[in-house]
C-alpha cells in the first residue's frame, strides 16, 4: 500500500509541476455602440476597447449592414487598447454586425462579433458586398491554439501505466 501512495503522490506532484501557466488573451470590455444596443442614427466611427494594448498589425474590422453589404470604410486604427473603423453613414434599418480580428498584447490572435441595430433608415452608401457571411472573424473561431484534450489523453495514459506498474504483483 505504501508504494502506491508514494506512485500517486510522484505522479500527483509531477502532473502539478508541468502545467504551464494559464494564458488570458485580450477580451473586449466595451465598445461604441454597445453590444446589442439599439441607435437611432450612424456614429462616425465603431469602436472595440478591451482589457489591454494590441498590436497594430494584421487588425481587422469591419461593420456588415442587414443587407449584407460593408458598411465601414477605411482601414482600422488601433490606439493602444482600442480598435476604430470609421463609418459613412448606414443605411437600411435593422441588425448591423461587426466583426473583429486583434492581436494581443501576447500575440494571440482574438475573433468575435458584436451587434447593434439601426432604428431609423439611414442615408448611408454602402460599400461592397461582404465576402461570405459578413464575419470577417469566423473563419479562424475555435482556432485558438493547441488541442488540449491531446494532453489529457497524455496524462490519463501515464496514470494508467503508473498504476499498473505499482500494482503488479512482484515474481517470487
Amino acid at each position: 500500500m505504501t508504494r502506491l501512495i508514494t506512485v500517486v503522490t510522484a505522479l500527483f506532484v509531477a502532473l502539478m509541476m508541468s502545467a504551464g501557466p494559464a494564458a488570458a488573451h485580450s477580451a473586449v470590455i466595451g465598445s461604441s455602440p454597445d453590444d446589442g444596443e439599439r441607435i437611432a442614427q450612424a456614429p462616425d466611427r465603431v469602436s472595440l476597447t478591451f482589457n489591454e494594448s494590441l498590436q497594430p498589425q494584421f487588425a481587422a474590422l469591419t461593420v456588415v449592414g442587414p443587407d449584407g453589404n460593408l458598411w465601414s470604410v477605411g482601414d482600422p486604427v488601433v490606439e493602444g487598447p482600442t480598435i476604430s473603423v470609421g463609418l459613412d453613414g448606414l443605411g437600411p434599418v435593422g441588425e448591423y454586425t461587426v466583426a473583429y480580428r486583434v492581436t494581443s498584447a501576447d500575440g494571440h490572435p482574438v475573433s468575435g462579433t458584436r451587434v447593434f441595430t439601426l432604428t431609423e433608415e439611414g442615408t448611408g452608401t454602402p460599400g461592397a458586398p461582404a465576402a461570405g457571411s459578413g464575419d470577417a472573424a469566423a473563419d479562424d473561431a475555435g482556432n485558438d491554439g493547441p488541442a488540449v484534450w491531446w494532453f489529457v489523453v497524455a496524462g490519463v495514459v501515464v496514470v494508467a501505466a503508473a498504476l499498473w506498474f505499482a500494482l503488479r504483483k512482484p515474481k517470487a
